[in-house]
């Protein structure tokens, strides 16, 4: 029994068509990093980032409305990515509130310090 050219032709034409779906398939929403870069925002929000690191925070924002709008696009290397950058902003932001927090009470420990020298100062020459 031999093959004939159209034979060849229609396996030919099979695999090329088969090779043309596996291509098509995408890659899945990325929905884990997408619910992580949420929670770090959330999170950097409930610290006080919004206040104390605007820039940072805003950056955290735009990126994670720009993944999920890539998430419904179907965009997945994109959303994956953004995600990935908005978790970052975001605990840059989380750290950097923090950061000023500490910086603050530092001064104001500094105050304070400075404030009980100068009164124990005043009691010893008084004494």
């Amino acid at each position: 029994m031999s093959v004939g050219k159209t034979e060849v032709k229609c396996a030919v034409l099979c695999a090329a068509i088969a090779l043309s779906a596996a291509a098509c398939v995408t890659t899945p929403v990325p929905n884990e990093e997408l619910a992580v870069a949420k929670s770090s925002v959330q999170r950097a929000e409930q610290s006080g980032a919004p206040e104390l690191a605007p820039v940072e925070m805003a950056s955290a924002r735009d990126k994670l409305a720009r993944a999920e709008r890539a998430a419904a696009d179907r965009d997945a290397l994109s959303a994956t990515r953004l995600a990935q950058q908005a978790d970052a902003d975001a605990q840059l932001a989380e750290a950097t509130a923090q950061e000023q927090r500490s910086r603050k009470a530092a001064l104001e420990l500094d105050a304070s310090l400075q404030a009980l020298r100068q009164e124990s100062a005043r009691a010893t020459q008084s004494n």
